[in-house]
């Protein structure tokens, strides 16, 4: 199973529960598991690069990684295009539809199609909004799995113990 990040995985650790400064660990085994199935996309990394803060500094120090994958592969660019057409026969408003469009989003579940790998996000489904096109609501469709990142963290077994 490969697990593909949005990047607001990597933003919330950051903020929230694995700051650097408090759970280094975390970045450390990040550095360990993309190393087997973790992976993201370009444009998850160009996000997350231009941050003046400790994760645009981790990620520039990784912005040649393997791990993060390029979207130009023609199963892709198919993927891609498929979720142009199906948004602009749906329901979602249009400032919401380019704004989706024009970001990682449509890119990170064109990747995971074209893998069959799950996507890693802590958005979740909501079919009555419209105003923004969350990433579960387009995965469903197209036998994508999302997990959250502590779903995803109990799939892997990550364990952060402290001895001292």
């Amino acid at each position: 199973m490969i697990y593909l990040l949005d990047a607001n995985v990597f933003i919330e650790a950051k903020n929230r529960y694995y700051a650097f400064d408090i759970v280094p660990a975390f970045w450390t085994w990040m550095d360990n598991v993309v190393a087997q199935n973790v992976r993201t996309i370009t444009m998850v990394r160009d996000e997350l690069m231009v941050k003046d803060d400790p994760l645009g500094e981790w990620m520039r120090d990784r912005k040649d990684a393997d791990w993060v994958l390029p979207v130009d592969d023609e199963a892709t660019q198919l993927a891609f295009a498929e979720i142009v057409v199906e948004l602009g026969n749906s329901s979602y408003l249009q400032p919401g539809i380019d704004k989706f469009l024009s970001g990682a989003d449509p890119w990170l579940i064109a990747k995971a199609k074209a893998l069959g790998a799950t996507i890693v996000t802590h958005e979740v489904a909501d079919e009555h909004i419209r105003k923004r096109v969350p990433i579960p609501n387009l995965c469903g469709s197209r036998s994508i799995v999302c997990l959250n990142t502590f779903e995803t963290m109990r799939d892997l077994q990550a364990k952060f113990e402290h001895h001292g």
